[in-house]
């Protein structure tokens, strides 16, 4: 029987990597699908092919669906997000002129000191900074630990044009997936100040989007597509295979990068200056423990509530539309049987665990990821504003 091609867009980030791996590593043909894989030059782009029916699902920034649901967007038939592509995997950078600025003015942190790199930010005076989109972790990200800095210009940028953008003078700073961020060391024009997962430590980066509707009128081929990329992260968080996967994403048709640089943020590393330090960044980028890949409803309240407040929308009512864009529900009927971890709730309080914990699932026992905020607040989906 012939396989059933479906084709999944994706921006040429580190973080489209389970979906490179479902297709070269074979999960998704044996799962019955020929993926075909298209590259987009930016999030606008790839969000209008799907909006638009060019492809059938896509790699998507985790408050787009979100966004779209809330009216935040152009008109279409919506989004949902049908499971986690990534947790983290996000950087916060400077040009080399405001690192300057940093030590002239005694500004002195430790790399992934989000409170001390927060102080010297706000005391910089206006900055312009650069996010891929509008509607993406990275501005939610920047909100959350800077709050409403009225020196702060958010300027959208396309991730591979970051460090061409700094370079330039047009942004002082920047908030952009891995590999761009570490693009911009190598070529001298940046330093990196911060992990995103030193702002919150189990964000969701990016979701397996397709239209709304989609996957229950397709039910088959996407349940076959959930299954492939979940097994995809699991084979990444297998011991040594990270380098054979940078060497997949370096191809041309994917990111067109050295796979030295794409290994590094895949093994938690980074290269945070043009000087050549070297940091381990503890689960810099995730795509399988800890249930990274599992949908929670209470982070898309939380995305939800973040924009609403943002936009003058009712943040209850947004909360409660944003938490019927992540089908936890999807997840629990395509992944049961495959040995997925799967919570025995949909949501939970955001923020509240410092350490690893252990909860109950549908297979039994389940080990949770730290998933702190820098300040140490929460978030209850059920609880009451204001927002944290």
């Amino acid at each position: 029987m012939s396989a059933t091609v479906l084709r999944v867009g994706f921006v040429p980030l580190t973080d489209c990597a389970p979906l490179v791996v479902a297709r070269e590593m074979g999960f998704a043909a044996e799962e019955g699908l020929a993926l075909e894989l298209r590259p987009a030059p930016s999030w606008a782009f790839l969000r209008d092919l799907l909006l638009q029916e060019d492809i059938e699902a896509a790699h998507m920034l985790a408050p787009v669906p979100v966004a779209l649901a809330l009216g935040l967007g152009p008109w279409g038939p919506g989004m949902e997000a049908l499971q986690v592509l990534s947790v983290n995997g996000t950087v916060v950078g400077v040009s080399r002129g405001l690192a300057a600025q940093f030590s002239e003015a005694g500004q002195a942190f430790a790399f992934g000191d989000a409170l001390g790199a927060r102080d010297a930010v706000l005391a910089a005076g206006p900055l312009r900074v650069g996010v891929p989109f509008a509607f993406s972790m990275h501005r939610e990200l920047l909100h959350r630990w800077l709050g409403d800095a009225p020196d702060l210009a958010i300027r959208t940028v396309p991730p591979p044009m970051m460090a061409e953008a700094l370079a330039a003078g047009d942004i002082d700073m920047f908030c952009v997936g891995e590999p761009w961020g570490s693009v911009a060391v190598d070529q001298g024009v940046a330093e990196l100040i911060l992990p995103g997962a030193a702002i919150w430590r189990f964000a969701p980066e990016k979701v397996l989007a397709a239209r709304t509707g989609w996957a229950e009128a397709n039910a088959d081929q996407a349940g076959a597509l959930m299954r492939a990329v979940w097994r995809a992260g699991q084979w990444l968080a297998g011991a040594g295979r990270r380098a054979m996967a940078a060497d997949l994403l370096s191809r041309d048709s994917y990111l067109g990068r050295s796979s030295d640089v794409l290994e590094r943020a895949l093994r938690d590393e980074l290269i945070v200056s043009p000087d050549g330090h070297l940091r381990q960044v503890s689960d810099f980028i995730n795509f399988y423990d800890g249930a990274a890949t599992f949908p929670w409803r209470s982070q898309a309240a939380w995305i939800g509530a973040r924009l609403a407040l943002r936009h003058g929308l009712d943040p209850a009512a947004a909360m409660e539309t944003a938490k019927a864009v992540f089908r936890s529900d999807l997840y629990r009927t395509h992944l049961a049987g495959t040995g997925a971890a799967i919570p025995s709730a949909s949501s939970r309080v955001e923020g509240a665990l410092g350490a690893a914990t252990a909860v109950g699932s549908a297979e039994g026992r389940l080990i949770l990821s730290p998933d702190a905020f820098f300040d140490g607040k929460s978030f209850d989906p059920d609880g009451h504003l204001p927002i944290s």
